[in-house]
């Protein structure tokens, strides 16, 4: 087998997490407030799928990395500026909403038609990257669903941990009480839905975002427009979770009074 790989991430945007998000109706459906003026970032999922796969492409020579990214490209413009001083990629572009009141069975087409439009992508070189979840659509499906659009069947969720060997590959899945499930396979393609890793986020390098910028903005050019929701998801109501405080002042209290009064009042 080659050790030069083809991977590509599946990653979009989110709002960042310390800004207040309210939703509101709009005329498709639920939307947020000032959605277009929120500060956003790269979803923390698909960053550690991002910054593993720049890992792996520079310790095998000829790898290369597409990052394939579904969302408003005014938004998304600014987004790369950041992103592309991380690391050395390809962008593949599709213009359509990145909120949270989108449809895993309709995005997960449109990325796969996306991919497999990718000009000199070969599948038996390919690792198919993304996050595991989501800041914002937080299916914990699109990465398998895409995969199945693909014809992959080698999927794994919940990576920490990708090891490359010498006659395949080994994956560490979590599971259950902080365990991890490892297996091996010797075959391409697969899925990686990619949990937090173990890679730091990389520097910035102001070099690397001037290459990458030179692809990024034809890439933002020539990006296709998302498919029209199939309409078979319909919210019927959205709103911010209502805050919700009782405070009771005792005294004289010993530990044992107040971890019983605690459970009755869970049970409650």
């Amino acid at each position: 087998m080659s050790n030069a790989y083809h991977i590509v991430v599946c990653g979009s945007l989110v709002p960042d997490p310390l800004q207040t998000l309210i939703p509101q109706d709009g005329p498709t459906g639920p939307t947020l407030k000032n959605e277009m003026m929120l500060p956003v970032v790269l979803d923390p999922w698909a960053s550690h799928a991002l910054y593993e796969a720049g890992h792996l492409a520079k310790q095998h020579p000829g790898s290369k990395v597409w990052l394939v990214t579904l969302g408003p490209k005014a938004k998304l413009q600014q987004l790369m500026m950041a992103i592309a001083q991380k690391l050395a990629f390809d962008l593949v572009v599709i213009d359509g909403p990145a909120g949270g009141f989108t449809d895993a069975c309709d995005l997960a087409p449109a990325l796969a038609q996306a991919i497999e439009a990718i000009p000199g992508l070969e599948k038996d070189r390919m690792l198919l990257f993304g996050g595991c979840s989501s800041a914002s659509r937080d299916a914990g499906v699109t990465m398998q669903l895409v995969g199945e659009s693909l014809g992959i069947s080698n999927q794994f969720t919940g990576v920490d941990v990708l090891n490359v060997q010498a006659d395949g590959f080994e994956v560490h899945e979590r599971v259950e009480g902080g365990n991890y499930q490892v297996s091996q396979f010797k075959s391409l393609p697969v899925v990686c839905a990619w949990a937090t890793g173990n890679l730091p986020e990389p520097p910035n390098n102001p070099q690397t975002g001037m290459m990458n910028m030179r692809g990024i903005m034809p890439a933002m050019q020539k990006a296709a427009k998302a498919p029209a929701p199939s309409g078979d998801s319909h919210f019927l109501d959205a709103s911010v979770p209502q805050q919700s405080r009782e405070t009771d002042i005792k005294k004289d209290m010993t530990a044992q009074a107040i971890a019983e009064e605690i459970v009755a009042w869970i049970k409650a």
